[in-house]
């Protein structure tokens, strides 16, 4: 028997994007399995709970073949390790971010050698995308419906109003 090909890809997803849903889709052509793992930490304030950013997830990718969703507190290299996933998947949109990816990869190798991390880069179509900036155009009244699914663009309206 084969042995599926599994990976997990963390993030905050506050909100989640059709960026984030990009890598997602493209991680699911590369990998049998892909686990989207919310993280919850401590140290951050998010704008929605971790339920609430799980609930998001399902919602949207439905129930596509191979996808699971959960949220994960402490270190990912001990989550994968639970869930047992070789794989990280991290999206990479500029070399801001690949330094900082970088140094975690490492990091992450270093602390389990075993779990290796592969970088996605968004469609050109969703590169600039940004939970952040997202959250900073909803919060001052900017339409976000070009970035967002639509039940996330109403919870947005609703953290707002």
């Amino acid at each position: 028997m084969k042995k599926k090909r599994r990976a997990l890809y963390p993030g905050s997803f506050d909100p989640v994007t059709y960026g984030h849903l990009d890598l997602i889709d493209r991680a699911l052509e590369l990998f049998d399995e892909v686990h989207v793992a919310v993280a919850v930490n401590t140290d951050k304030r998010p704008l929605f709970s971790a339920q609430e950013r799980v609930n998001f997830i399902k919602r949207t990718i439905g129930k596509k073949r191979g996808m699971s969703v959960g949220a994960f507190t402490g270190l990912i290299v001990d989550y994968a390790r639970q869930l047992n996933v070789g794989t990280i998947i991290r999206g990479v949109r500029a070399t801001s971010d690949f330094e900082y990816e970088f140094q975690m990869a490492l990091t992450n190798r270093k602390l389990s050698g075993h779990i290796d991390t592969l970088f996605l880069m968004p469609s050109e179509k969703h590169f600039y995308l940004s939970s952040r900036l997202i959250k900073e155009i909803a919060r001052w009244g900017g339409d976000v419906s070009d970035f967002v699914p639509p039940f996330v663009r109403r919870a947005l309206v609703r953290q707002w109003s």
